[in-house]
């Protein structure tokens, strides 16, 4: 692996996890286009790791409110006292009821999901879907909905939206946030929560591909590479996430659909002719 692709690699990780364009279904593309190899476990738990630093950096104060929270919720949990007391704390079962159906289809489609990244035409077909996903986001009325008046119910359903975006193509992050907003969210909520929902996602794929590394395989400019390609991910990761916070706001998802669309009928046409 050379330091140019390693850097390549992070700034599509970086820019496509968290803009609505699917960052798989991206790396997919590129992979097979170029005929480039995977670049092995390891990098891409990086470049996950990358992203994920991204996320703690810009919500902070909501992360470490949440967590705290969290520890005094078990807590009176066990000291039989009200549980639901603010929002954090909602925010925190929220997320935890949004997380088990994404983690059921994660497992259960996990074979789907690795054979999907190998044909050109699979993932073009779901960037397809995720421009009609972005036209609906684009045409979403006004939601006022915050962290007290959220259902379970929305959140397991927008963990659903989740899992389906595992597949190459599908955005993560667009397939969410369209979720958030048919549910009602106001914008900036919807956002905060796709990114926060991210996180036990991450963290869980994660854990799922640790067992698989073998680290005496990295050599010593091979690991600098790993390295470089994590931080521009991180790096690029930030400011994806605060593009996406003044996106929504203006409610802008056209460009993006567009781009899904053009992006995807060239893979299924390339699958064709290639």
């Amino acid at each position: 692996m050379t330091i140019l692709y390693a850097i390549l690699m992070g700034v599509i990780q970086g820019l496509t996890e968290f803009l609505p364009v699917s960052s798989s279904g991206h790396l997919a593309i590129f992979q097979i286009v170029f005929g480039v190899d995977t670049p092995g476990l390891f990098f891409d738990v990086l470049l996950h790791i990358g992203t994920l630093v991204a996320v703690f950096v810009c919500f902070y104060k909501d992360i470490g409110k949440m967590i705290a929270e969290l520890f005094l919720m078990i807590r009176d949990l066990f000291m039989r006292k009200k549980v639901l007391t603010n929002a954090y704390r909602k925010m925190d079962l929220l997320l935890i009821v949004a997380t088990i159906p994404t983690g059921i289809i994660g497992v259960v489609d996990s074979d789907l999901v690795e054979k999907a990244g190998k044909l050109l035409i699979f993932p073009g077909i779901c960037l397809i879907l995720t421009g009609f996903i972005l036209l609906i986001a684009d045409r979403c009325p006004e939601g006022k909905r915050l962290p007290k008046n959220t259902t379970f119910t929305n959140a397991f359903l927008i963990g659903v939206a989740q899992g389906v975006a595992t597949l190459p193509g599908i955005s993560r992050s667009g397939t969410t946030i369209t979720a958030c907003l048919l549910s009602g969210f106001q914008k900036r909520y919807a956002v905060k929560f796709s990114f926060l929902l991210s996180i036990p996602a991450i963290l869980g794929s994660l854990m799922f591909e640790l067992k698989d590394i073998e680290l005496s395989a990295i050599q010593g400019q091979e690991a600098l590479c790993y390295v470089i390609g994590m931080v521009v991910a991180a790096v690029v990761g930030y400011i994806s996430i605060r593009t996406m916070l003044v996106i929504v706001q203006k409610k802008k998802f056209l460009g993006f659909s567009i781009y899904c669309f053009a992006i995807g009928a060239a893979s299924v046409i390339g699958y064709f002719l290639i």
